[in-house]
């Protein structure tokens, strides 16, 4: 309750004081009027506080309480049914913001405005509305699923969905309107995401009064990381959305919007000394047995995150320094940034347009990579340096096609498109699956001391286990989504959508990382495929868990059937090439032809180039693949005879015959035992009576 009356109290005063609220009737103009312009704030504001609720609830339910026998908890199955209310209860706030955001749309009230043809219509065919409705879908499929779920998978789907219904929103708004959306769409994204599970775990852990002070403690101290991680998220992504929307460092204390953005920054600095504050008493508090100062603690963090709750919905109603883009061009229009000069080796490498996103993503990873090899190391264990040189060169691959130059052109020219396509579908996801990284994570992860408390080894295991796993490595599947999906993506409209929009870009980019990565897995990677593992238990073989050795030669196909795998794909992969070069049609026609661009070959000379591309230059990867799995297979016959070896000298050591040379040595000897029967049977009919005469001597003859 405090949380609810310090979020209001925020949007109430923010508001007013930053003119979100306030609206200059024109004469002649339409105006939605007053309880539209408040209501609406407090829909959204409402639907903050309910994804909120919901995803700290199921967060909590699937990694912050313990397991039962069979699956969930008391407190977790408690937890899954009360994410599911507050599921139902985000996806009211939805439709309430959907109602009065098309009231402020078409500037009329609520009763003259909204009918359920014009809702629908706002919700089918508007950007805006299509956000608002697709996550508020989403929000009731999390309510389905949290009631016909009780197994921590159905948590962690329904977690999933929820995290996935707080996206659309941010491609609408300041972060849709900026002059650099790319930039602020990541960056919002960066910051929305982080800042509610780091809420929502803190309010999840409150709500649990019926715990034990013991199982507090260690779900605190599980979620004590997340939060620094969120807290380092949020702060970074805040400072680049303050960047974009203001003018200079003098509007931080001259606008309005500037004086909250420092509002706002306060309570981030508070809330992370009190987040200090709380690991360093109330956690050994915990660990005593004594709750109540984590309460009183817990009680001050949940009423700063409604402040900052009701001062974030605030800011992205008040007008900014920057104010809104009206006067753009069309290349600015369409691209989201200005149409960049003439195309050189120089600004392709020079000229970067950073995505957050990726460049957050590659890094991390390759920060956990390398943290996992020391830790190897520090144990005395060995890594192969060239799967580290591998893995941070394939994070550095992705962070260059989606950040430099390559990424500032792609929309522009197809070429640099193609390119691009080449470096996130081929070139990374060959370098990510060399590097071996899920051996090197079950290696480097720690093993869970409690079973009820799994850890991440645990629910990495889980994954490699899951059907769709399984199905997805399936060698046909993967080589199907490799390549039927590139034929998809060029030959019907998918390109000029991807073009169009930046989250269908973004899901492009994801499409091209996972396919490529689950295609290469399957006939180069080090990691054993989840196919590979099942029935043994593990996501890996246990010498691979052991040793460092890849398990992939195990239970996965043959180095003749893996290179088929690769020769079939190669293959399509030109004949794409031919048909990009050979069509007179040019791909994504609506796209090339309205941008204005001064500069460059022709589209269709273009496009030829771009397919000249896939046909050539997409084949070396394909051949270095080819190579791979020769070197691998080289390597697995030696590892299988220097196996052998080392069985027959321990044989010879301990005086009896190998296993293998005896079952040998047995197979010569009943193959001789079968040769002598026949040569006896056929003795026996060439000696029996009458056969001294013409004819028995010509059977004796064929016998013989």
């Amino acid at each position: 309750m405090v949380g609810l009356a310090a979020a209001a109290a925020s949007l109430f005063v923010l508001l007013w004081y930053g003119g979100g609220a306030e609206r200059e009737v024109l004469p002649g103009l339409p105006d939605p009027g007053a309880v539209t312009a408040w209501a609406l704030p407090g829909a959204r504001l409402g639907t903050r506080i309910f994804a909120v609720a919901t995803i700290g609830l199921l967060l909590a339910a699937v990694v912050l309480s313990l397991r039962g026998e069979d699956g969930l908890s008391a407190s977790g199955y408690r937890r899954l049914r009360a994410a599911g209310w507050a599921a139902l209860g985000w996806a009211a706030c939805g439709v309430l913001t959907l109602v009065y955001s098309l009231s402020d749309l078409v500037g009329r009230p609520v009763d003259d405005a909204v009918s359920l043809t014009g809702l629908a219509s706002f919700a089918g065919t508007v950007t805006l509305g299509q956000a608002i409705a697709f996550s508020t879908g989403l929000a009731l499929a999390v309510f389905v699923t949290c009631r016909v779920s009780l197994s921590p998978l159905g948590g962690t789907v329904a977690l999933a969905l929820a995290i996935l219904a707080l996206i659309p929103p941010v491609f609408t708004g300041h972060a849709a309107s900026s002059g650099d959306h790319q930039l602020a769409v990541s960056s919002m994204l960066l910051h929305v995401i982080p800042v509610t599970l780091w809420a929502g775990g803190l309010l999840a852990l409150a709500l649990t009064p019926r715990s034990r002070v013991d199982d507090l403690a260690v779900a605190v101290g599980r979620f004590s990381p997340l939060a620094a991680a969120c807290l380092i998220a949020v702060a970074a992504s805040g400072l680049l959305s303050a960047q974009i929307r203001l003018t200079g460092v003098a509007d931080l204390t001259s606008h309005p919007y500037g004086q909250m953005v420092l509002v706002k920054t306060a309570l981030l600095l508070t809330l992370a000394a009190v987040g200090w504050w709380q690991r360093r008493t109330s956690m050994p508090a915990l660990h005593r047995g004594d709750r109540s100062r984590f309460t009183r603690v817990t009680v001050v963090e949940i009423a700063l995150f409604g402040l900052a709750m009701g001062a974030a919905v605030a800011l992205s109603r008040s007008p900014t320094p920057v104010g809104e883009p009206v006067e753009e061009d069309l290349a600015t229009s369409m691209l989201g940034f200005a149409m960049p000069p003439e195309m050189t080796v120089e600004r392709l490498l020079g000229a970067w347009l950073p995505d957050p996103l990726f460049i957050t993503a590659a890094t991390a990873a390759a920060i956990a990579y390398v943290a996992g090899v020391r830790r190897l190391r520090r144990r005395g264990d060995r890594w192969p340096a060239l799967r580290t040189v591998a893995f941070l060169a394939g994070c550095a691959v992705i962070i260059a096609a989606t950040s430099s130059g390559i990424a500032r052109y792609a929309p522009v020219l197809f070429s640099v498109h193609m390119v691009q396509h080449l470096m996130l579908g081929m070139i990374a996801p060959i370098l990510l699956v060399l590097a071996g990284p899920v051996t090197l994570a079950l290696r480097a992860l720690r093993r869970a001391t409690d079973p009820a408390w799994p850890g991440p080894r645990e629910w990495l295991l889980s994954a490699l286990h899951l059907p769709v796993a399984r199905v997805l490595t399936h060698p046909l599947v993967a080589l199907g989504f490799y390549v039927v999906s590139m034929y998809a993506m060029y030959l019907t409209g998918l390109f000029e959508l991807a073009l169009r929009s930046h989250a269908a870009h973004m899901l492009m980019i994801g499409h091209f990382l996972l396919a490529g990565y689950l295609f290469f897995w399957v006939t180069i990677g080090v990691d054993a495929a989840p196919r590979a593992a099942r029935g043994r238990g593990v996501g890996v073989s246990a010498g691979a868990a052991g040793t460092g050795t890849s398990g992939a030669g195990q239970g996965r196909l043959a180095p003749p059937l893996r290179m088929l795998l690769v020769v079939v794909s190669m293959v399509l992969h030109a004949f794409l090439g031919i048909i990009i070069m050979q069509s007179t049609t040019l791909l994504a026609h609506d796209w090339f032809t309205r941008l204005p661009r001064a500069w460059g070959p022709d589209p269709l000379a273009d496009q030829y180039t771009a397919g000249s591309i896939a046909w050539t230059f997409g084949e070396v990867p394909t051949m270095l693949v080819a190579l791979a799995i020769v070197a691998q297979w080289i390597r697995s016959d030696e590892r299988e005879q220097r196996r052998l070896d080392r069985i027959a000298d321990r044989a010879e050591a301990e005086g009896r015959e190998d296993d293998a040379l005896a079952a040998y040595n047995a197979m010569l000897a009943e193959l001789a035992q079968q040769d002598a029967a026949r040569h006896a049977t056929a003795e026996r009919s060439v000696g029996r009576p009458g056969a001294g005469d013409e004819g028995s001597r010509d059977r004796r003859d064929r016998v013989q």
